[in-house]
């Protein structure tokens, strides 16, 4: 059993007392309508090659795309958002996908199951570590370096993303331990960082109670597996972009995690940007972005 820390109690309490009106705002975090027709499990869609990396040929897949050249290449795994729900997949994330490829790195854009179709604790999650490990079947075909990954999550995408990071210091008995593939690097954008706060504060309507199958008052154990800030240190450098006029995802999310990740002594960057909305941060053309792509520069050097 993993309880919830004293200050992961204060933190949600503080959280939502400062953010209750957003939890009742919106239905969910995407704006895409998750309703495109779904390739199989190894198709070609526009050039990139689809593959499935789990049993499920529907949502266990990714798109993979590579830039020029025989590679190793660099490699960027891309996780959507939506709120962990069905009505959105990794098509929020192709325009950022092109932008991986242009910069010179491969680029793994996922799906998952989501709540409702298969997806919830822990599934939603094994199946992003799922997807980060089958790298490892995709590098020698492909030309994949696989001591330079990256995962890059938005949003709900931004909780797996760093959960990911955070899977080698789960316990042996955990779902999503002991990775074959362990990221160089970790990015959130607007990411829920804290699941006992968004819980608390019922983030999208409840979308954090839906994935995790309760509250965090009644699934402590659970939530302290699942949650990002309560895996600390990760022991990957960090990089956390949020937009301080964000009324989906609240900034102090990302905040809070960055000031309890460089408590525990994880290399830390934190980009909080005034007037900048929940969306602007996975739009190609946006400041945002290319902080995100400058940042990732160094350890997929």
């Amino acid at each position: 059993m993993v309880p919830l820390s004293r200050r992961a109690v204060l933190g949600m309490a503080a959280a939502g007392a400062a953010w209750a009106v957003v939890g009742c705002g919106g239905d969910g975090d995407g704006d895409g309508d998750g309703g495109s027709e779904r390739p199989g499990p190894a198709d070609e869609e526009d050039g990139v090659e689809v593959i499935a990396y789990g049993d499920d040929d529907e949502l266990q897949r990714g798109a993979l795309s590579l830039p020029d050249g025989d590679g190793p290449h660099p490699v960027v795994v891309l996780v959507h958002g939506g709120f962990w729900r069905p009505e959105y997949d990794r098509s929020l994330m192709d325009p950022l996908a092109a932008s991986v490829i242009a910069a010179g790195w491969a680029a793994w854009n996922i799906d998952y199951r989501p709540s409702g179709e298969g997806g919830g604790w822990p599934t939603t999650f094994t199946d992003v570590a799922a997807a980060v490990d089958h790298l490892d079947a995709l590098a020698d075909e492909h030309g994949l370096d696989l001591e330079r990954v990256a995962v890059v999550g938005h949003s709900a995408g931004g909780t797996l993303a760093l959960w990911s990071a955070a899977r080698a210091g789960l316990p042996a008995d955990a779902p999503g331990a002991d990775p074959v593939v362990v990221p160089a690097a970790v990015v959130s954008q607007a990411g829920v960082a804290n699941l006992a706060a968004g819980s608390l504060e019922a983030l999208g309507r409840g979308a954090v109670d839906d994935l995790m199958g309760g509250s965090a008052t009644t699934l402590g154990s659970r939530y302290g597996l699942a949650s990002p800030i309560e895996r600390l240190p990760l022991g990957v450098p960090t990089y956390l972009v949020h937009g301080r006029a964000d009324p989906i995802v609240p900034p102090v999310q990302s905040e809070t995690y960055r000031d309890r990740a460089g408590d525990a002594g994880d290399d830390v960057t934190a980009e909080l940007l005034d007037g900048v909305d929940h969306f602007a941060v996975i739009d190609p053309d946006h400041s945002a972005w290319q902080g995100v792509v400058d940042w990732l520069g160094e350890p997929l050097a």
